[in-house]
């Protein structure tokens, strides 16, 4: 009679890994499920100052009045990479329309580019729902 072994590794599950869809290509990275968490609610806030600068009439939302400007989203995070994502509400006509910048580096490599929001918010959407 064969004899039947078992053997079993250890291997990081996927659901670490956060996959970000670029324009040409993607980029994965291990990142927390708290953390995830609080780039939601940093990505809701801005979605929020997002519509609310969409509602406004065109002639308060233009001409260089300092008193309608709202911060920028900036959203940083330090683990086995440094992941830095940065949106200027006040550039975009619409939370569909906008884009963040960002950064995603360690020791030995750094990648800038640019992200739809909307599509940030799906990748990161996707990873809660599979770290769940």
């Amino acid at each position: 009679m064969p004899l039947l072994f078992l053997v079993a590794f250890s291997v990081p599950m996927l659901s670490e890994h956060l996959t970000l869809n670029l324009n040409e290509g993607s980029v994965a990275f291990h990142f927390t499920p708290q953390a995830a968490q609080n780039l939601q609610a940093a990505i809701a806030d801005l979605m929020h100052t997002l519509k609310v600068n969409a509602a406004k009439p065109p002639s308060a939302s233009a001409g260089g009045s300092r008193a309608g400007q709202q911060p920028p989203m900036e959203y940083r995070y330090t683990g086995d990479v440094f992941l830095e994502l940065f949106c200027n509400p006040n550039i975009w006509s619409s939370p569909f329309a906008a884009k963040v910048l960002l950064t995603l580096r360690d020791d030995r490599i750094r990648v800038t580019t640019e992200i739809a929001l909307s599509q940030l918010q799906e990748d990161l959407n996707q990873y809660l729902e599979q770290t769940r």
